[in-house]
């Protein structure tokens, strides 16, 4: 690895916060064989290709972001969308960096003549919503929506020597309802945004129920095993089969290619796996680490990407965790 790789990758790692980390942690050692499996199902049209992921379009005014870090690029790092109304025109995540932000949202105006008027961030890790100031420029930009929780995160989590403008970007966030969903109105297109939680303590999804589309942020992931560092996996669960009932159609994950209704029954017997994994330490008085080091993923599930060897082992933890602390 050359010393410009090297301080690339460490100016990543202390940018970084939660699943974003680790994918950086496990992408350069990946072998090319197993990139291509990661990044190369496309389901729509693709619209735009870089080394850092693809635009797929999965309808009339609707395209999906793949992002593809397997190979070393972070510009984006999380799945995002864009979705294109009469008045308006929706980004769905800021990415984790400013230079993705700006790429989807000239995207976005190639695509549909106009900048994004509304971004939505599906929850606060970095991955998400650490390129937010690269929507704006001459201090102009769109409106921000996220949940006050994720705001708060967001804020608190700012580094001291952050631009000055930050704060008050995420201070002036337009607050997505936590109690119960709520709609945008981009001009002939509805919109819902629904609160959920189990990932991070708030989690928003993104559906268009006419057109048979959800954005999963990173509740769902697609053949790849998710990060359980902020879950509470219980409320992660019960968050998956909820989604799974709204949508039957496509579905963006926060990571991996898009997913079928067959690929969400997989991925709810993946996590369910992963429980009954944790509901035998427990009865067996096995150690998390004991736990994470006997799961295994069933071969008729497919080939599920573990970013970090310690993936299977925190998921145990978050399960003892939430028993132990009696977490609803």
């Amino acid at each position: 690895m050359t010393k410009c790789s090297l301080t690339t990758r460490r100016r990543f790692l202390k940018a970084a916060s939660a699943c974003a980390a680790h994918v950086a942690l496990m992408a350069t050692p990946f072998p090319a064989a197993a990139r291509s499996l990661w990044s190369g199902r496309t389901q729509g049209q693709v619209a735009a290709q870089e080394p850092f992921g693809r635009l797929e379009k999965v309808g009339e005014g609707l395209w999906a972001l793949i992002s593809t870090p397997l190979g070393g690029d972070y510009t984006t790092v999380s799945n995002g969308g864009i979705i294109a109304g009469d008045d308006g025109v929706l980004v769905i995540e800021a990415f984790q960096t400013p230079g993705g932000a700006r790429w989807i949202a000239e995207k976005a105006r190639e695509l549909t003549g106009g900048w994004p008027t509304h971004v939505l961030v599906t929850h606060y890790h970095g991955d998400h919503s650490n390129g937010a100031e690269g929507f704006f420029h001459d201090n102009e930009g769109p409106a921000i929506h996220s949940t006050a929780t994720t705001r708060d995160l967001k804020v608190s989590g700012l580094a001291t020597d952050a631009p000055a403008g930050l704060p008050r970007l995420w201070a002036d966030v337009t607050v997505v309802p936590e109690t119960s969903p709520d709609t945008l109105d981009l001009g002939g297109r509805l919109v819902t945004l629904t609160p959920r939680k189990g990932h991070t303590a708030s989690d928003v999804t993104v559906r268009l129920p006419e057109e048979g589309l959800t954005w999963c942020g990173d509740l769902v992931w697609n053949g790849m095993f998710p990060n359980y560092m902020d879950a509470v996996p219980s409320q992660l669960s019960r968050a998956v089969r909820a989604i799974q009932a709204d949508g039957r159609g496509t579905y963006v994950p926060g990571h991996g290619p898009l997913a079928s209704p067959a690929d969400m029954a997989r991925y709810l017997q993946i996590i369910d796996g992963l429980e009954e994994t944790a509901r035998t330490a427990r009865r067996e008085g096995w150690t998390a680490e004991e736990a994470g080091e006997r799961h295994t993923i069933p071969e008729e599930l497919g080939e599920w990407t573990l970013f970090n060897p310690s993936y299977y082992q925190r998921a145990v933890e978050a399960w003892m965790k939430e028993w132990a602390g009696n977490l609803k």
